[in-house]
């Protein structure tokens, strides 16, 4: 009762504290905290993949590039309220990620890993090289975003709308955590043979979980849409799968707070490296090499076993005297 006691009180804190940001704050603070907010729903997605239903993916960014260039396409050509061209960005992914997982995950483990890795770098290549739609390594230049004749042409005007979105996809992922198809998969994240004999079917799930991340970063890109003015295919590439994984893994695989606490640190320290490209990646990597070798379990992950560790331990029922 406690924890959920304390757990109300931050998230009242929170929602007072964006309501008042936008009028107390730059324009640049505001589109850190939208650029926080796709992290946010980009490491909800990886969560769901990995932490919830146990599959190592590192195709997440070329879901994310999808989203971005089908919603600013959309955006761009037929300018109909943002909703709809985010919502195809996240439907557009969700196919080809339940695609991609029906022939990835007849592998496993490493094997996994590399065949969705291939397949990020191959969108990469799409991205760089077929210029009538990505404009290749010159980029595109993004439409403002519309609904009903309101037109998005700055962060402020986009901030209350990435946030609601991200409020959505955040109770989304809870609601589906909670769920019975979120205990499904854990399920077979934990033992497959164990799942089928309970009657889960874990092909099906894990292709599932696979289209439903690939829908989290289709639709991170569409709200990446409402705020920015240009997108280069350089900055979807594997740098920002690894930083995305980081974010999942230090905060705590298989932990909702987990993914949102990673993905606001390291989006905002990403931000503070932004002049420090050359080295990105290797900090990245020198934190993730130490969070598995040390805390593979993550932040949060860890302190939810120690709790659950002690109260095992503990032979006194609760509210009795010792």
């Amino acid at each position: 009762m406690k924890r959920l006691s304390l757990d109300h009180a931050a998230l009242a804190a929170v929602a007072v504290l964006l309501c008042v940001l936008p009028f107390t704050v730059s324009g640049y603070v505001l589109y850190i905290v939208n650029l926080l907010m796709v992290f946010v729903v980009l490491a909800l997605g990886m969560h769901i993949v990995i932490g919830e239903a146990g599959q190592f993916a590192l195709s997440h960014t070329a879901f994310y590039g999808i989203g971005i260039y089908t919603a600013g396409l959309i955006n761009s050509h037929w300018h109909p309220p943002f909703i709809l061209s985010i919502l195809a960005g996240g439907a557009l992914a969700a196919v080809l990620g339940y695609v991609i997982g029906l022939l990835a995950l007849r592998m496993r483990d490493i094997y996994l890993a590399l065949a969705t890795f291939a397949f990020g770098e191959a969108m990469q290549w799409v991205f760089l090289n077929w210029e009538k739609v990505t404009g290749a390594s010159n980029g595109m230049r993004m439409q403002p975003a519309e609904l009903f004749g309101l037109r998005l042409t700055n962060d402020a005007h986009a901030y209350p709308f990435v946030i609601v979105l991200t409020a959505l996809m955040l109770w989304l992922t809870v609601a589906l955590s909670r769920s019975q198809f979120g205990s499904a998969l854990r399920a077979v994240r934990e033992s497959d043979v164990a799942a089928m004999a309970m009657g889960i079917n874990a092909r099906a799930m894990k292709q599932t979980a696979f289209a439903i991340s690939a829908a989290f970063a289709g639709i991170a890109g569409g709200m990446y849409t409402l705020f920015t003015s240009f997108i280069h295919p350089e900055s979807l590439g594997f740098q920002t799968t690894i930083l995305v994984l980081t974010m999942v893994v230090v905060g705590g695989i298989g932990s909702v707070r987990g993914a949102v606490a990673g993905a606001i640190t390291f989006g905002l320290i990403s931000e503070l490296l932004r002049q420090a490209l050359s080295i990105q990646e290797v900090i990245y990597g020198a934190i993730l090499m130490g969070f598995m070798m040390f805390k593979p379990r993550g932040l949060f992950a860890d302190r939810s076993k120690q709790r659950a560790s002690k109260h095992s331990a503990d032979p006194t029922p609760p509210g009795t005297a010792a």
